[in-house]
Parts: C-alpha cells; structure tokens; sequence
C-alpha cells in the first residue's frame, strides 16, 4: 500500500474512533481501548534457488522482496525441513509455501527432456485447507501469480472438493501439479481412492496444512491423523513430501506442529518473527447500552434527547407496529430459530417471556449482542469504513446483516445494499456467488460466523466487530488482524456478551492480553484413532513399521479391532475387513458433527440448508420452526437424513427442552479435600440426552402459547468428565435448604462451564454439565462438567488440573455480576435444557466460595493418576 493510502486508511480509522467515542459519551459501552503501536516490515534476499521467472511473477504483483519469515520459512521447507510458519494475520504465509513448489516445477520444465517419464514425474503439491471458502481464495491467489505476466509460469493448479465439478476434479486428477483440496475430500475420496491418484502422490513434494492452528480438540486429532495417512501413502509410492504447516500466532509452535506428525519437537522447524508490516491499529473494548427499564415501559431508551437517527425512527416503529419495533430493540424476527441461539440472538430476554420485562429482580438490562453489533457495523460503514463483523452462530450472521442493513436505511444510506451474510449452510451456489461479491468488491460489509476467520482476503477491511468471545484468544487475535491489513490502520470492536465469560473479560482486559493459547488435541483418543485405523488398513495393509506413525507402541488396540470383526491378522500385517457392508473411510467423523442432515423443501423438493447431525434434534425436531436467509420454516418431518420444511408465515417460534444424565463409567483421578467435605473427581462417564418437548412462543416478545411432547431417541455420548461431590452435612452448614440447594448447584454449573474456557482452549458448546442433589451412584450433592464429544477430548480434565483458578475466576466472576437474581452475564445459559430454571445465584456464591480452599492446587494433583 501507497504511503498515502495508508495515511488515509488512518485517518478513516481515526474518524471511526471519534465517532463510537462521541456516540458512548454519557454512557458505559465504551469500557477500554487500547492503541497498537506500527511495525515496520523487514525484508529478506530473494532465496538464490528462486528462478526469475518467479520473481518476476510476484514483481509483477506489486512484491519487490519477501518479508524475512517468509525467505525464512521457504528456505527450510526447500531444504526438506518440516516447517511451521506461525505469524500474524495477512503477513503473507502462503508465499512461504508456494515458492519452494513454484520454483522446483519453473526448473523442471526448463530442464524437462521429451522423455514421457519426466513429464509423470513433475514435482506436486497438495494444499489442505479447513475450509471451502478459504481454499477458492487460496486457488484465485495462486493463479494470480501463475499468470502473472510477462509469461506465465508452467505450473496447472486445481481444486478438488464438494464445490469443484465433477470436470474440474477429473482434470485436477490427470494433471494438476498443485491440488487444493480439503481434509474431508482428502479422507473420504482422494485416499479412500489413492490407486487413482498414483501421479499425485509418487511425485508429492510438498504437502501445505493451512490455519493448523484451527485444528483442536477432536477436529485437530482427526485432521493430524488424516495428514498421517497421507504421508503413509505417499511414502508407499516412493515420495517423501515436505510438510509446510501454515498458522496464526500460538503458543509453542514447534510442539504442536511436531505432535501433529507425530514426531519429535527437534524433527521440526517454526519460524515465529513476523516480518510483515502493521499499521497502528485501535483496539476497543465495548458493551452494549444499558436499557433503564425502571424509566418507563421497557422503552426508554426510545426517544431519548439527543438520541441517534436509529433509536428515533424506532420510537415513531414502536408507535406504528409494536411487533416490529419490539424485534428492532431484541434482535428478533418473526419466526426466529427454535434453538441455543435464540437466546443468544435475545441478549435480554434469554430467560424471560417477556422481551420488554427486566430479568428477575433486576432494575437494568443491556441491548441485544446481535443489535449493537449491527449499530457498531452500520456507524463504521457510514463513517466510509469497510467492515467485516465476526458472530458466534448461523442465525446470528443472518440476523447481524438484517439489522445493519436496517439501520443503513433508517440513515437513507445506499450501503444497505452491499451487506450480506456469510455462513455455513448455504449451497455452493450461493456461496460462491458470495465470494465472488467480496473479492470485486460489490459487498462493504460482511456478518459471519468463523468460516471468513481464516485466511481469506478481502482486501481494505478498515473494522472488524467481534460479537461475543470467540472461544480463544488466538481467534480473537485473527479476527482483529483482518483489520487494516496491508500495513494501513484499522479499528478492531470487541463487543462483550452477557455470559459469565465476557463479563470476566471486559472488566480483567489482562487476560485478553496474555499470551495466546496452545493448540490442543489428542490423537491417542480411542475414539479418533480406532477410525482412522481401519481406514489405513482398507488403504494398505497395517503392519509393525505402521505403529509409530499412529503413536502406537504395540498392536493392542489392532488386536481390539480385530476383536470386533473390523480388522482381521494376516501374516503381511492387518487388513480391513471388506466382507461389512460399510466403508472403512465412513467410520472417521472428521468435524465431530456425526454428518449433515439435508433440509428440503417438501412442496418442490429444493434443498435449502444443511445442519449437522449433533444439533437436528433441536434445531429440526417435528414442529420446529427453521430460519434460512431470513425466511422461516416449518418442520413437518425428520428422518436419518433429513428434515422436510414448509414456509411459515406466523409470528411464532419455538424453544426446545433436552434433559441430561450421566452415568459414571470409570472413575480415573480422585482428590479430597482435608476436611472431608469435598472430593473432586475425573474419569469416564455416559452421558444421555434427549429432546424431549418444546415450546411454541409467540414472537417478538416470547409470549408462551403452548408446549408440545416429543417421542425422539435419546441420544448417548461415551466421554470424560470432571464432577465434585459434598458431603451431606454442607449444604446444611451453608443455609440451603431442599428448596434452594438444585438452584444454587445448577447455577454454579453454569457458571463454571462458561469460565472454563479461558482456561481450557475450547469453546462453550465444547462442554456440557449437569447438577442434581443427590446422583444415582454418589447418593450426594454432584456437579457434572463433561467434554461434549466421544472419547473427551481434555477439556474438563484441564480444568480439574487449574482447579483453584477456575473456581476463583468463577466466583469473581458472579460476585461482581451486578444484577441481583442471576443474568447470562453471571449464572444463566443460554444452552440451558431446563430454561434455566432452578437458578439461585446467592446460593451459588455460597457453594463457590465453599468450594475455593477446597481445590487440588496444580501442586496437589497429578493429572497422571
């Protein structure tokens, strides 16, 4: 960027700073902002093996050197060196892992003779993205420097995933020297099918992982497997690829990526100094406006003095329909989503039916997260400045745009119309037509979920809005990286919501500030490895060499396999057993979502969405009403595979009750406390679910009509849990009584689940809990915090081994909460079974504070016991 589009870029970030400052003036939403300082760029040599056709290409792109980390990481990878490069957001990463492969096929064809032989073996390379979105962006950036003039650089690229046609996969497969894939197309097609594959993968030179930082938990366990079956493959035809392992800032690089393969920490390279430059960028912590019930009607914030053009032309709404004024102050729109995110889209009346009544025994509540977030986005776009705004769920991203879309038009702004959302769910169509509108520029503002997170560039974002925790702070710090990129200024708003970990955040900024997270993962995890097992045998045959690869030291859990008549012992090694009527390749549940249920239409049949299986029976159960692109559905029917839906025109939605239990299967790790009053516990546990009715309200103020039973399955979860028991005499000793002790048990849960994040790299959804006065096996008071995937996934066990620091958040966390009866921001949920009912906030406090010197320090528990 030219000096002077950066100072301009400045200056627009700078217009955008005073305008939230003068707009908060008088009131609390602006908690902090902080200013991050410039760093200039430090550039390398062009490496000496990089041809000049290759130069010439990026020169013609506007790039005269590479950044330092960029000539350093491709120096290593081109050395043969498993590389990870681990620096901030649009610093250039994936120039790092295209040079060494650019140049390498810029030579071969130089130096090819007309031998057929040489032409099959050209140098390849497989590039893995997480998503779809990123990797047409990555494909679109790659061709840009292949055909760059002043002639083209003798190198095919082509992508192979659900979106690419049947022709282009075909094509990619015959000839592409760089195939762009991801892990799903990769596991269930490309290895699943590798004998058709044999030109890509006995010539694979390098393999590329991109955002690895993205891949935790379950997800990063099955991705590291994936990439190891792989290299399995590619070895067995006589490759030996370099892996280049592309990702945000985190912490102990090298570890995680050497745990990814498998390998030992000094068998990789990381390359972590940035070399890119940053403009100063602002960084805002912001929450959303109090609305001062006790003024009035639940209104008063309407036509205050001096009130912005918004909040007026709601007022004149509020008079002419009282339906849709309502939704502008909640967020909702007739015929909302019937699950979680409902009261997340709410913010005020997550566990009210009524929108305008304060929550219990409080005298103030804030605006929706989903509508300041769109007030934020909407101020930033008419200040001149293109936003991009970050929201934690699909519903969330429609209705984010809805409303930034609204309140443009309320200011008779032409920007109205290049808003959009962008999200998972939608068909290729729409998607790539949506991509497409961001890359030329037609669309100024974006609200989505995580799939724009990565790396994809739009380029001259000058805010980015980040409604709600992102679960990390690695992904906050991606998210604000989108913001100025380029080198120029930027704006980054963190708008808090109302759960116990926001809350946290916005008032102890230090933890923002702390060093970001390390991926964690376990690829050990019976549950992901035994998967991944059977597919390697249908691939080839398992034999001892195969057993460090997997982590392995012996053949036992072979030996399990075969057990169950899924593997079977030959004297060359283990195969799969191919007499079962499944694929091997379809035991592997990549994403831990158990598969997509397709939403179709009944009258015409179209298909209009997808939602993964772990959610279809809250999101789709019969009588459910769905939301996609701002129209509502009806469900009428739901099968294995999917859900029929008729449009709905009635201002009605619907909210779904799930009750829990667990059953405690293996009880792993135990610590009392000195007293004998508290016994912390980790182990192995059962956990049931099941829907089993659900509310129809009415829209917008969530007035109850009636509630409907449900006849669905319960659904069954092998997994980990950490949970402490009471002695019977405490809740005696600490006032409560049969009447408030469930509520006061049942808040505390909640309120650890949302603190534990910031503990344990995972997100909210990640955890799942359950309180009960007296459980089947422990005959005492229990709570139950457990990993809500098969196998665990260490979630909860991170938190048994900081357990002071958890409790301690926790409680700091509820005490400070200034409402009077329990909010989201200290002890409601909004992914609460029971409608968050039992609550009693006074008798959490007690159980926490109960709790805190009663905790296993870090130096009182062994976490190998």
């Amino acid at each position: 960027m030219s000096g002077t589009n950066s100072a301009a870029s400045d200056d627009l970030a700078t217009r955008v700073m005073k305008r939230l400052e003068a707009e908060s003036a008088g009131d609390d939403r602006l908690v902090q902002r902080y200013e991050i300082p410039p760093r200039p760029p430090r550039f390398s040599p062009w490496p000496e093996w990089v041809p000049g056709a290759v130069r010439e290409a990026y020169l013609q792109l506007g790039v005269e050197q590479p950044w330092s980390h960029q000539a350093q990481a491709a120096d290593l990878a081109y050395a043969g060196q498993p590389t990870v490069v681990a620096t901030g957001t649009g610093s250039g990463k994936s120039m790092a892992a295209w040079l060494p492969i650019l140049s390498e096929l810029t030579v071969a064809q130089s130096e090819q003779s007309t031998r057929i032989s040489a032409v099959r073996h050209r140098p390849t390379a497989l590039y893995m993205s997480p998503t779809k979105a990123l990797a047409a962006d990555q494909l679109q950036s790659l061709l840009g420097v292949i055909a760059a003039p002043p002639q083209p650089l003798p190198v095919l690229a082509g992508i192979c995933d659900g979106d690419a046609s049947r022709e282009m996969k075909q094509w990619a497969r015959a000839q592409a020297d760089i195939v762009i894939t991801n892990p799903d197309y990769l596991h269930h097609v490309l290895l699943a099918g590798h004998p058709y594959w044999v030109r890509l993968l006995r010539s694979l030179r390098y393999v590329i992982v991109d955002e690895i930082h993205s891949y935790k938990g379950v997800m990063g366990a099955n991705m590291a497997l994936v990439t190891r079956r792989l290299l399995r493959l590619a070895r067995h035809y006589g490759a030996d690829p370099t892996v280049i392992a592309l990702s945000a800032t985190i912490k102990d690089a090298q570890q995680v990526f050497a745990r990814f393969l498998g390998v030992a920490p000094e068998r990789v390279q990381a390359v972590t100094e940035d070399g890119s430059p940053a403009g100063s960028r602002h960084f805002v912590l912001w929450q959303p406006k109090i609305i001062d019930f006790g003024a009035g009607d639940g209104s008063g914030e309407f036509g205050a003095e001096g009130a912005p053009p918004f909040l007026a032309a709601a007022e004149q709404l509020l008079r002419e329909r009282e339906d849709e004024a309502t939704w502008a102050l909640t967020g909702v729109m007739p015929g909302s989503a019937p699950d979680d995110d409902l009261d997340e889209i709410l913010g005020i009346t997550s566990a009210e039916e009524d929108a305008a009544s304060p929550a219990r025994g409080m005298e103030f509540q804030r605006r929706s997260l989903n509508l300041e977030a769109a007030w934020v986005s909407a101020t930033a776009l008419l200040e001149g400045a293109k936003t991009l705004t970050f929201v934690r769920s699909r519903v969330g991203a429609e209705q984010v745009a809805k409303l930034t879309r609204r309140e443009l038009r309320i200011n008779h702004s032409a920007l109205a119309d290049a808003v959009a959302a962008y999200r998972g769910g939608f068909l290729p169509e729409e998607r790539r037509e949506l991509e497409r509108q961001i890359r030329v520029g037609e669309l100024h503002a974006l609200a989505t979920t995580n799939a724009l997170e990565l790396g994809v560039d739009i380029s001259g974002l000058d805010v980015t809005v980040t409604a709600g925790w992102p679960g990390t702070r690695a992904s906050l710090w991606q998210q604000t990286g989108r913001a100025g990129r380029a080198g120029s200024g930027g704006v980054s708003v963190f708008v808090a919501s109302e759960n116990p970990l926001d809350s946290y955040l916005i008032h102890h900024p230090d933890a923002i500030f702390q060093e970001v997270e390390q991926s964690t993962f376990n690829a050990q995890n019976p549950y992901v490895l035994g998967p991944h097992l059977c597919a390697a045998a249908a691939e080839l045959p398992l034999t001892e060499a195969d057993l460090p690869l997997f982590g392995l030291t012996d053949d036992k859990i072979l030996r399990q396999l075969a057990e169950r008549t899924l593997l079977a012992k030959r004297p060359a090694g283990w195969y799969w057993n191919a007499t079962l009527s499944l694929r091997a390749h379809e035991l592997a549940d990549l994403r831990g979502l158990g598969g997509n249920i397709q939403v179709v239409e009944e009258e015409s049949g179209t298909v209009i969405g997808s939602v993964d299986e772990a959610s279809a029976h809250r999101l789709l159960h019969p009588g459910a009403i769905y939301t996609h692109q701002a129209k509502a559905f009806e469900v009428r029917a739901l099968t294995d595979s999917v859900a029929l839906v008729r449009p709905f025109k009635q201002a009605l939605t619907t909210r779904p009750t799930e009750r829990t239990s667990v059953e405690i299967t293996d009880e792993v790790s135990t610590w009392r406390s000195e007293d004998d009053l508290v016994t912390w516990h980790w182990g192995a546990t059962y956990v049931l679910t099941q829907v089993t009715d659900y509310d129809v309200l009415r829209t917008p103020r969530l007035q109850f009509v009636v509630n409907r039973k449900l006849d669905l399955p319960a659904r069954t979860l092998d997994t980990a849990s950490t949970w402490f028991t009471l002695d019977p005499s405490v809740p005696e000793a600490l006032g409560l009584d049969a009447a408030s002790l469930p509520g006061a048990l049942h808040a505390a849960e909640h309120a650890m689940i949302g603190m534990l994040p910031l503990l344990a790299i995972c997100d909210r959804a990640d955890l799942g809990g359950l309180s009960t006065v007296s459980h089947t096996q422990t005959a005492v008071p229990t709570v139950f915090v457990h990993d809500a995937v098969a196998g665990g996934a260490g979630f909860s066990r991170s938190g048994l081994q900081q357990a002071r620091s958890w409790v301690e958040k926790t409680l700091r966390t509820v005490e400070e909460c200034p409402c009077e009866m329990g909010c989201p921001a200290c002890i409601q949920s909004p992914k609460c079974g029971n409608n968050n009912d039992p609550l009693n906030k006074e008798g959490a406090i007690k159980v926490l504070r109960f709790l805190l010197p009663r905790t296993p320090g870090p130096d009182r528990f062994d976490p190998s016991q």
